[in-house]
């Protein structure tokens, strides 16, 4: 269901009056409204959490036909503010998103004061370019966080992410055999419908009461 809070337009599920809120953004080429991303979502929402999607300005504007390629990193960690600022209440918030969403809400998770930060699949490098890492702000971060990966990402592997020094307050969940939108191979024995399944009562489990998944690890990431 589409509504506006404040300054900026959210797709809103789940109840209005829930205790506990998550902001979802969108990956750099997909809108909120993307199977994948919906699927979490929905599913997190389906659990009594009120769950807010928005889109950053460039999306927005190709919903209208024009042909842009995502703001730079000011802008859109000036939308992630607003967002926040249009829930309301950052001590009782989650945020994150996919891809380039979950990685702008670890920029400003500290600042704006969140109860914390769930990703789905973090860009820690662009792809084929291992050394432009995008981590220097993660060894620092004090916002009790979860990132689901797959092993098999792209934009950071397991074998290249276990050897990263990242913050304490970070946990990796590893989806087995997934790639970047945490999607295991047929060939894996694994299947995408039970990793969504994985993902989404984890993700509740964090908002809820703050635990985070048991086969992660923090520190220097999780070797599980």
């Amino acid at each position: 269901m589409a509504g506006s809070t404040g300054a900026i337009a959210f797709l809103d599920d789940g109840p209005k009056r829930a205790a506990h809120t998550v902001i979802l953004a969108h990956g750099a080429g997909t809108p909120m409204d993307h199977p994948s991303l919906s699927a979490i979502a929905e599913g997190i929402a389906a659990r009594g959490i009120r769950v807010l999607r928005f889109e950053f300005p460039y999306m927005a504007a190709r919903r209208e036909g024009a042909r842009r390629g995502p703001d730079r990193a000011t802008v859109l960690m000036a939308t992630w503010r607003t967002a926040i600022d249009a829930a309301g209440h950052p001590e009782r918030l989650v945020i994150g998103g996919r891809s380039m969403g979950g990685r702008i809400a670890s920029m400003v998770a500290d600042e704006a004061g969140v109860a914390g930060l769930i990703c789905y699949g973090y860009p820690f490098h662009p792809p084929g370019t291992p050394e432009r890492l995008r981590t220097e702000h993660l060894e620092h971060l004090a916002t009790p966080t979860v990132i689901f990966q797959g092993e098999r990402d792209p934009f950071g592997s397991r074998a290249e992410v276990e050897g990263y020094h990242l913050s304490k307050a970070i946990r990796v969940r590893w989806m087995p055999d997934g790639d970047h939108a945490l999607k295991p191979r047929k060939s894996s024995g694994f299947t995408e419908a039970a990793h969504v399944t994985s993902v989404v009562e984890e993700s509740v489990a964090f908002v809820l009461t703050g635990e985070r998944p048991h086969n992660s690890r923090a520190g220097k990431v999780s070797t599980v």
